[in-house]
């Protein structure tokens, strides 16, 4: 039986380590930034451009947008649909742990899988960032937390018509600040299993 691990995560809450962990205990294919790699070798399109666009929407969608521009979808809706088909591919082959990027929701649909929402206190994720970002200033750091996890939000909102870190949208919530990383690993291999 394929199996499927989707993990959104808020910033700094360990999302990517706890993925790459259950990953490597189950001998599963981990991808994250990868799947923006591979979505560009795939669609042609270059990979500056799925950076730019990657977990973002287009500035200038809403009422301003013309008809005509409507059937002429932006570069970013393009990307975005790129990657989805990369991403239902990925789930198809299955055995792996997908971090970020809507998985939780692209796959929905898909049986054996399991969509994990990894979250943390915003003291927690600051001292872990300091780790990561060690020339940063708290100001600069906090402001970096909030600018992605609003990135996020605002991604998952225009993509999906669901909202980023709401519980109805995963199968489990998992706050690494208070149970630590390792915790949260065995718990998911467990519910793997």
């Amino acid at each position: 039986m394929k199996k499927i691990i989707t993990i959104s995560r808020e910033f700094g809450a360990g999302g990517g380590e706890t993925g790459r962990k259950i990953a490597q205990a189950l001998n599963y294919d981990y991808y994250d930034k990868e799947i923006i790699l591979k979505t560009a070798k795939e669609s042609n399109v270059d990979v500056e451009s799925l950076l730019k666009w990657d977990e973002k929407v287009p500035m200038n969608f809403g009422f301003a947008q013309s008809l005509f521009d409507f059937y002429n979808k932006p570069l970013s809706e393009k990307l975005f649909d790129a990657q989805q088909q990369v991403i239902r591919k990925i789930g198809e082959k299955g055995n792996c742990v997908i971090v970020g990027r809507n998985a939780n929701t692209i796959l929905k649909e898909f049986d054996h899988s399991l969509h994990v929402f990894v979250y943390a206190d915003p003291y927690w994720r600051m001292e872990r960032m300091k780790e990561k970002m060690p020339d940063a200033t708290r100001a600069k750091m906090s402001e970096e937390i909030r600018a992605i996890d609003r990135t996020r939000k605002k991604y998952c909102s225009y993509y999906t018509n669901t909202e980023f870190g709401v519980a109805d949208y995963y199968d489990i919530c998992l706050n690494t600040s208070s149970l630590g990383i390792d915790t949260c690993v065995d718990i998911l291999l467990q519910l793997a299993k």
